[in-house]
């Protein structure tokens, strides 16, 4: 076994593959002192990763379980969310890894790629996870809502895998809350959008449709109720963003200028800027590109 490198979306199995394969490896009883599971909520300093892991990984492993099975001499650490590490506890990793290759091998689990250095993503064997296709995540819902014995409609389930994007956990974690708000009565879309705090369809047609009227009045008044209803402006530019791309009824050029926008938006909000100023910025951008031509 190499040393490997997980990388990928949250939510697309990457902490519970290396747990299930070093559970396989070591079964249960050897799991404990085998595997060192280090993540972001762990203190992972330049010291710990010097003291801790290298002490953990210099201690030899011998090759036999307690049920007879071969086992592999060698153990495992896994640094899970290895990208919050710093540069210098990282850096440190590096030569750790080389020495005690004979005993350890590592296992770094991260979202993004480029937020590990250079020398220790070379050290590894790379497995990319994507996003988890739709048909996979609705069976998995509905062995888990069958499991569970939750009455769930064929939309909900469908709508519950658009809404988490190929993030199953995000699924499964809407799932769980919508069926201890329903205590027991079937799951319907309506209930999936409400937990979500994804904005209803009918809104964004309706602030489209005010932006097309060309009315400021309007506009500020709708912009306020939403925010009053407190619905995320965050979630409303993403939603804004697949509208108008897939959307037949704007030029190219109105396109551009208000994806453009919505990136400005997204930015400033990620920056804490104030919600309602940036959705009337916004909007007042759309009005003017759908009126002025």
């Amino acid at each position: 076994l190499p040393n490997l490198l997980f990388y990928g979306p949250p939510g697309t199995g990457k902490t519970s593959t290396i747990l299930a394969a070093a559970r396989e490896l070591y079964g249960p009883e050897l799991f404990r002192q085998r595997v060192l599971e280090l993540n972001a909520s762990d203190e992972r300093g330049i010291q710990v990763i010097r003291e801790k892991v290298k002490a953990f990984a210099q201690l030899t492993a011998s090759g036999c379980r307690s049920d007879g099975k071969v086992c592999p001499p060698f153990k495992i650490v896994i640094l899970d969310e290895a990208d919050s590490m710093t540069s210098a506890a990282q850096a440190a990793l590096r030569r750790t890894m080389e020495k005690e290759s004979k005993t350890t091998r590592f296992c770094l689990i991260c979202n993004y790629i480029s937020r590990i250095i250079e020398p220790l993503t070379s050290r590894c064997s790379k497995f990319r996870f994507k996003p988890l296709s739709d048909e996979i995540q609705q069976q998995r819902l509905l062995d888990v809502s069958e499991k569970e014995q939750v009455k769930i409609s064929n939309e909900a389930v469908s709508y519950l895998v658009k809404v988490s994007e190929g993030d199953l956990r995000k699924a499964i974690t809407f799932l769980q809350s919508a069926t201890r708000l329903m205590g027991g009565k079937e799951i319907t879309e309506k209930i999936v959008t409400e937990i979500a705090g994804v904005i209803p369809r009918e809104k964004i047609d309706e602030l489209l449709s005010v932006c097309w009227s060309g009315s400021f009045e309007k506009l500020e008044t709708l912009a306020k109720n939403l925010i009053n209803d407190g619905y995320a402006v965050a979630q409303l530019v993403n939603q804004l963003h697949d509208a108008i791309v897939e959307s037949e009824n704007y030029s190219d050029k109105q396109k551009s200028v208000i994806v453009e926008k919505l990136a400005e938006v997204d930015k400033c909000l990620a920056d804490g800027a104030d919600e309602y100023l940036q959705l009337m910025s916004l909007c007042a951008v759309v009005m003017q590109q759908l009126t002025q031509n």
